[in-house]
């Protein structure tokens, strides 16, 4: 598991202890009230930390998509290969995409929305500008 997820975890399961230990420390007559929101916001953030891996995989193929259709648009008859870096620690809406006749040369493309596509980074090869890149974007996010 990653450092950023173990953390993330630690602080929620210290939040959740102190909310039923505060629900505990309660009177008698409130304390039923307490322990269910107690158990209410235990359920959400668990909830949280199930379904959010499976949202991010979506919006990563559906913003592929929306990467592949502006390509395609921009860069007719053209092939590219349009990969991801997996982790916590990287971006999952960056992109890096390979044009197959530009070879040794890396674009990377943040995808917010259909309509703001950018190009953020290059990865020009060893001795080249990237202005000498043939799909090399000066234009950049705003």
């Amino acid at each position: 598991m990653h450092p950023i997820t173990v953390l993330e975890m630690t602080t929620c399961a210290a939040f959740i202890i102190v909310l039923f230990a505060i629900a505990f420390l309660l009177p008698k007559k409130s304390r039923k009230r307490s322990f269910i929101i107690a158990s209410s916001i235990t359920a959400i953030v668990l909830s949280f930390f199930v379904i959010r891996p499976y949202w991010i995989d979506y919006q990563i193929s559906h913003k592929t998509k929306q990467l592949n259709y502006f390509l395609e648009k921009k860069y007719p008859n053209q092939e590219w290969e349009i990969e991801h870096q997996t982790g916590r620690q990287y971006n999952p809406y960056h992109f890096k995409v390979q044009f197959e006749n530009e070879i040794g040369w890396t674009y990377t493309y943040s995808v917010v929305g259909e309509k703001n596509i950018c190009q953020t980074a290059w990865t020009p090869p060893e001795g080249s500008l990237p202005k000498e890149g043939k799909h090399f974007e000066r234009n950049q996010c705003e």
